[in-house]
């Protein structure tokens, strides 16, 4: 089933939908510790906040959540994958996944899925440092969420 998002001013949204933003807050901000008190503070059910949690997100928060999907062509020389792995640890990318190819012709295709939203600068700022590591033959996004 394919997901359909819509921006939605706040003030023609459902109690329930704004209520739950304001448990989100209380819960990420520290401010609350638990689900319990933070719906005891807002006035709303346990399960109502459970039923639309991952259904409700602030704009800004989807915009910087994303995972992008790169893929590399490594020469099959001992340390390279540690490099890139270390690169986007050192530029805030979190990684994911990585699946790598069994090496032919002295090359590996290394899949990796990245979370950017910890990104220090911009995703083009990451591709053109990962081309600069010595054994990086390709850098490509093939996929971004």
């Amino acid at each position: 089933m394919k997901e359909h998002y819509y921006v939605v001013r706040e003030d023609i949204l459902p109690e329930a939908l704004i209520k739950t933003m304001q448990v989100k807050q209380l819960l990420a901000s520290g401010e609350m510790k638990t689900v319990h008190e933070a719906v005891e503070q807002v006035g709303l059910s346990r399960s109502a906040f459970y039923k639309y949690k991952e259904g409700i997100h602030f704009l800004n928060q989807l915009e910087r959540d994303r995972i992008v999907t790169l893929s590399f062509d490594l020469e099959h020389r001992s340390g390279i994958l540690s490099e890139v792995l270390a690169r986007i640890a050192g530029l805030g990318g979190n990684v994911l996944t990585i699946s790598q190819s069994i090496p032919l012709q002295g090359k590996a295709n290394v899949v990796i899925s990245v979370e950017t939203s910890g990104l220090t600068s911009e995703l083009d700022d990451l591709t053109l440092s990962l081309h600069t590591i010595a054994g990086v033959h390709r850098v490509h996004t093939i996929g971004q969420g």
